[in-house]
């Protein structure tokens, strides 16, 4: 029986090649794609959230163990599609219009797919009819708006009320984040979370789907 409490340190260790051979051996000793998902992976990157959160670990390290993360998914998708595999949920994440900053987002994106959410990664300087389309077309349960400049900010409100001019605001649960978002801003424009960092978005976004 493959070592499931193993495989979830290495993948908080950011070892990347030892994780994916890890979960190749266990896939070869019989433990099914979901359980590696489920009682090893997505633990382990809940501890990196954590971490991340607490300033216990800081964003090389957190990359690290992202990517570990999606050299194990690599292995575990096809396996997982045959299983059908329940997703955690749908998610649509993008940086907002005039605003060309993709590196947090990305991380965040990264860290919601290693919880277990289908992510649909629209991109940056994404205007709001574009966020509606994608919202209208993907039907996700959340939606991530990004923000990284004071400037752009305005964005998230004019996507937020695009929705809402669609009859979709209420279909949708809207996360945002960004160095100059803040809670109080969320709550001003009708955003239904905000997350300071990657580590609190997935836990964000499970809340929020719950």
């Amino acid at each position: 029986m493959a070592d499931l409490s193993a495989i979830t340190e290495t993948l908080i260790s950011g070892k990347a090649a030892a994780l994916k051979d890890m979960v190749q051996q266990a896939i070869d000793q019989g433990t099914s794609a979901s359980a590696i998902l489920n009682t090893a992976l997505i633990p382990g990157m809940d501890v990196v959230g954590e971490r991340m959160e607490n300033g216990d670990m800081f964003i090389p390290e957190v990359l690290m163990s992202a990517r570990a993360m999606s050299r194990a998914l690599e292995i575990l998708k096809p396996l997982l599609s045959a299983e059908e595999s329940k997703s955690g949920g749908k998610i649509v994440i993008g940086t907002v219009k005039g605003d060309l900053h993709d590196i947090g987002k990305n991380l965040v994106a990264m860290m919601l797919e290693s919880a277990g959410f289908d992510i649909i990664n629209v991109g940056v300087d994404i205007a709001p009819e574009t966020f509606v389309q994608a919202v209208q077309k993907h039907k996700p349960q959340v939606l991530g708006l990004s923000a990284l400049l004071t400037t752009t900010m305005p964005q998230i409100q004019k996507t937020i009320e695009a929705l809402q001019e669609n009859g979709l605001k209420d279909q949708v649960k809207i996360m945002i984040g960004g160095a100059p978002v803040t809670e109080k801003f969320a709550s001003q424009i009708g955003a239904d979370g905000y997350a300071p960092d990657a580590g609190s978005a997935s836990k964000l976004a499970k809340s929020l789907i719950q």
